[in-house]
């Protein structure tokens, strides 16, 4: 588009603003066609007059009918009028209610007035006499519709207004006065000789006739759109009645009047128009709706005419002087004279008011000129004024500084040259859009003032400048007001950049790589699999990696924050130099990156670009002279494998970022340090371990779990030295299940540390009630995990459990169920120790299984040990089990601690165990777990039958590593401790409590 094109659009443009207002004005077209009630009275009104009209014309037929239609008729057609105003008056608010409630009570007394005369014309039949009441009534009809036409009037604001207004006011009063005291008037005042009464009354009603054509010509009227049509014909109906009268003035005609003569039609239709007034079609036309044809506005005339009726009303006086002057053979009648007189006064004084008047606007308008050249001219905005062709014709001194361009130099030039090319098509199509509006049909220009444009500007230094520019209508051209937002640009840009990228790293942030996955299973390449089209195994349209650092939570803590921010800031380094050029490398937060990885990549490419990440990741980082080391964990989620069949991109995208995630966490839990492709089997185990953990939490609020207890026998003498306590879930069916699976659940999570403290609670309060009822004194064991035993509130909850239920802290052992990592053993024995210090015992039970070190166990402080099931289930027939057994209960007297054996099922184990000096076992070979009345008949038996060492005759004492070593607790046989089992730690379908198991997969003990 070259420099020239207009900026103006067309006279009828076919615009979308056209386009868009088309309905709407071809609707209120066929509103205003559309026949309604308006319409339907105007045409029955209209052929009322015009009977009325012809009836008159011809007499009437009759001369009675002729008296009833010029006396009853008349009233009847005012009556008509006044409830039509009163109605209005009613209905309506604001100052015009008084002025048509006027109008109402003028048209009353007119009917009044008509009413009189019919009745002493047709009723009594007699000839109207003198100062009758018709003649007072009449003369009420000027003042009231005088007074109403002062309320509608717009009144001045200020003295000089009220002065002026008084001197228009006279000037067409006295200049109607002598027109009519030339023409009739005076002859009618000569013709009146006899009472002063009669006389008045003759002259009182032309001269308050003039009064009211006085206000009418001279006065202006309110404007509003809801009432400017029925006060025009408001005035059109008393304008009809004024000129009638006027006629009635003349001494001729009134001299030869009858009731029902066609000068009766004229006072008829006034009233009718006065009745219809208030209904006319333009008094309800809404108030949006511009009142001229086409939308465009009418010129405003109202102050021409002001302006002109002093010089109209100067003539009209002029030519009353002239007929009386040249019309009579005697002088010039006095009146005329001084009523000339005053006129020309007047207008002398008029002509000075408006003379003061203009030289005060003069002044005003310099000194706004003034001002406002002073305003534009130290403006920092460049105010620009444009022809129709886009030629500037001012422009002002800001644009030196705004644009480093002379003023001078722009004025004569094309706006559009100064434009950037590629924004002169909007900026064209933006200001013939908002030109467009004025020309549409039904549309006032204040729907839309100005409009705002945004656009290069080239400056003289040869920058590009934002700039953004107000844009208003100016005669035939456009003003331009224009501002230099660069800087607000440039802000804008930064904030949207901040808005997407991390602030550490300045790579891509969660939103901005979650935008881009989106638009990459939208395209082509990473779009679903379904959509009739099989997926694709050899290429992926798009994968994503989430990295996790692997210890950088100890590099925080071991060289500060500061420099784990410029470890992370490398990490991003080599995650960037790591990948290809066209994958996205993203960072979520803390030490977690992700990577999106597009195109034609298989499963292998992608795990191998995967493990080169790992691996530059991993290598040591020298921050500040130290060398730092972490590791990364990764996990891969592969579209359109993992993509959800029938899901939206969004849902892909969440999927897919979920899928990735989860592959990373399993990562971690695997061992750290590499990388997991995500199966969609990982997705099945986290529901089901949701759907567990769901379960759990229900069972323990309402109360599905029950607890039993498993007797600890000591080897030696067969006694009772101790109560494992045991979780069972009630089914609905009343059966005790011990769902492995189930259980295994409660290690991890909120209903993890739910089930512990209820479980621990129900073990004290249930060994408190047996020590209280009868007099038991049998330690009771509860076994936690690591996770448990270190949560925050664990030891708050054992002391608040003793000391709420009465149980001494030496009856309570709490047992661990594995020692776990080395990395938590120091808080493990710091938890170990404040409960000792409590009172309670402690044991490690599952030895010889798990990840935990014999130096944590040499360290942690135990009372008892316990063999670990899977060391003791092949101990009777398996030499190297008996020698692993063997050494670990070696290991635990060593240590001094007392030591036990789990699952303990067949009498031959027990007898090994007893050979190789355990001390306590528990288990199927003495009995299952109980509830509370088999547990009490179990407690008061004298003791357990023990099974004989293999080999040893009878009455030979047990192996002396029976015997407990110095530095450990022994009691006599009835040391506290032992390891405890719970029901995870048992097979699935092991039955407890007798040969058949429970639904689902699960063990059923019968109640009790």
């Amino acid at each position: 588009m070259n420099s020239t094109d207009a900026l103006l659009p067309a006279a009828a443009p076919a615009s979308a603003a056209q386009d868009a207002a088309g309905p709407r004005r071809r609707s209120a077209a066929r509103a205003a066609r559309r026949p309604g009630l308006p319409g339907l009275p105007a045409g029955v009104l209209l052929v009322v007059a015009t009977a009325y009209t012809v009836g008159a014309a011809l007499g009437w037929g009759t001369h009675q009918l002729a008296l009833v239609m010029g006396d009853f008729g008349l009233a009847a057609a005012a009556a008509a009028a006044a409830l039509s105003c009163l109605v209005h008056s009613l209905r309506i608010g604001g100052p015009a209610r008084p002025a048509w409630l006027l109008f109402g009570l003028a048209s009353a007394v007119v009917a009044f007035g008509n009413g009189a005369w019919g009745w002493y014309e047709v009723v009594l039949r007699t000839p109207l006499p003198q100062d009758s009441p018709a003649d007072y009534a009449f003369l009420l009809f000027a003042p009231l519709a005088i007074t109403g036409l002062l309320v509608l009037a717009q009144r001045p604001r200020t003295a000089a207004g009220w002065f002026c207004l008084l001197l228009d006011g006279w000037l067409v009063a006295g200049s109607l006065f002598t027109l009519s005291w030339s023409l009739a008037l005076g002859r009618t005042a000569q013709g009146q000789s006899g009472d002063p009464l009669d006389v008045a009354l003759a002259l009182a009603y032309p001269v308050m006739d003039i009064l009211l054509v006085s206000l009418v010509v001279g006065l202006r009227f309110r404007r509003r759109d809801g009432n400017r049509a029925a006060v025009h014909t408001a005035m059109v109906a008393l304008a009809v009645t004024v000129v009638c009268d006027a006629l009635f003035t003349s001494p001729e005609l009134r001299s030869s009047y009858h009731s029902g003569e066609l000068l009766d039609a004229g006072w008829f239709a006034g009233s009718l128009l006065l009745a219809w007034a208030p209904w006319s079609p333009g008094a309800r036309r809404p108030s949006h709706e511009h009142p001229s044809a086409g939308g465009v506005p009418r010129r405003r005339v109202a102050s021409t005419f002001s302006a002109l009726t002093p010089y109209a009303a100067a003539a009209v006086c002029t030519a009353g002087i002239l007929y009386n002057a040249l019309g009579e053979e005697h002088p010039v009648d006095r009146v005329v004279l001084a009523a000339a007189c005053t006129v020309g006064l007047a207008l002398i004084v008029r002509q000075g008011v408006m003379l003061l008047d203009n030289l005060s606007l003069a002044q005003e308008l310099a000194h706004k000129e003034s001002h406002f050249r002073s305003l534009v001219q130290g403006s920092s905005d460049v105010i620009m004024i444009a022809g129709a062709d886009g030629v500037l014709s001012y422009v002002s001194p800001a644009a030196l500084g705004v644009y480093s361009r002379d003023p001078e130099d722009l004025v004569g030039g094309n706006l559009l040259t100064l434009v950037h090319p590629e924004d002169v098509d909007r900026v064209l199509r933006e200001v013939r859009r908002f030109l467009a509006r004025g020309h549409l049909p039904g549309l006032a220009e204040s729907t839309e003032p100005s409009a705002r444009v945004e656009c290069r500007i080239r400056s003289g230094t040869g920058e590009w400048l934002h700039v953004e520019s107000t844009v208003n209508r100016h005669r035939d051209g456009l003003i331009l007001n224009s501002r230099d937002v660069t800087e607000r640009v440039r802000l804008q840009a930064q904030l949207q950049h901040n808005a997407f990228h991390d602030p550490l790293t300045d790579l891509p942030n969660r939103a901005l790589f979650a935008q881009r996955l989106g638009a990459a299973l939208a395209g082509p390449a990473g779009g679903p699999a379904g959509a009739g089209r099989e997926p694709d195994t050899g290429r992926t349209g798009a994968a994503v990696l989430f990295v996790d650092l692997d210890g950088f939570k100890a590099v925080n803590d071991s060289v500060g924050h500061q420099a784990g921010d410029q470890l992370l800031v490398q990490a991003a380094g080599r995650l960037r130099r790591a990948v290809r050029s066209g994958d996205t490398v993203a960072r979520f937060g803390g030490d977690e990156f992700a990577v999106l990885v597009c195109g034609r990549l298989g499963p292998e490419r992608v795990q191998d670009l995967a493990e080169r990440v790992r691996a530059a990741l991993s290598e040591p980082y020298w921050i500040g002279g130290t060398e730092l080391g972490v590791a990364a964990s990764i996990g891969i989620a592969i579209a359109p494998h993992d993509h959800v069949p029938g899901a939206g991109p969004k849902a892909a995208t969440d999927e897919l970022m979920r899928n990735a995630d989860l592959a990373m966490y399993r990562a971690k839990s695997e061992g750290k340090g590499r990388v997991v492709l995500y199966q969609a089997g990982m997705r099945a185990d986290l529901e089901r371990r949701a759907d567990l953990e769901g379960r759990l939490r229900t069972a323990v609020r309402e109360g599905g779990f029950t607890l039993l207890h498993q007797p600890v026998v000591d080897l030696a003498t067969g006694q009772v030295v101790g109560v494992d306590a045991q979780a069972r879930w009630r089914s609905a069916q009343g059966l005790l299940l011990t769902p492995a699976e189930f259980l295994r659940t409660a290690e991890q999570g909120d209903a993890a540390a739910r089930f512990a403290r209820w479980m621990l609670q129900e073990a004290v309060a249930a060994a408190a009630a047996r020590r209280r009822e009868w007099s038991c004194t049998v330690p009771v064991r509860v076994r936690l995990s690591v996770e448990r035993l270190c949560a925050p509130g664990l030891y708050e909850a054992v002391a608040a459990a003793l000391r709420e239920t009465g149980l001494p802290a030496g009856q309570l052992v709490v047992e661990l169920a594995r020692t776990g990592p080395d990395r938590t053993a120091d808080e493990l024995g710091r938890r170990l120790a404040a409960l000792r210090r409590l009172g309670v015992s402690t044991a490690v039970g599952g030895f010889g299984a798990g990840s935990g070190s014999l130096g944590a166990l040499a360290r942690l402080p135990f009372d008892l040990l316990g063999l670990d099931r899977s060391l003791v289930q092949d101990v009777a027939d398996s030499a190297l089990s008996r020698a692993l057994a063997g050494h670990a209960l070696r290991l635990g007297r060593d240590l001094g601690l007392v030591t036990g054996a789990d699952g303990v099922d067949h009498p031959r184990q027990a007898a090994v165990l007893r050979e190789l000096g355990c001390r306590q076992a528990q288990g199927q070979a003495f009995a299952p777990a109980l509830d509370e009345t088999r547990l009490r008949r179990a407690l008061t038996r004298r003791a357990y039958p023990v099974p004989r060492p293999l080999g040893a005759p009878a009455g030979r004492r047990p192996h002396p590593g029976a015997e407990a070593r110095p530095g450990g607790r022994p009691d006599g046989g009835q040391g506290r401790g032992g390891p405890l089992h719970t029901a995870s730690d048992l097979p699935e379908r092991h039955v407890v409590g007798g040969p058949q198991g429970g639904p689902h997969g699960e063990t059923a003990i019968p109640p009790a």
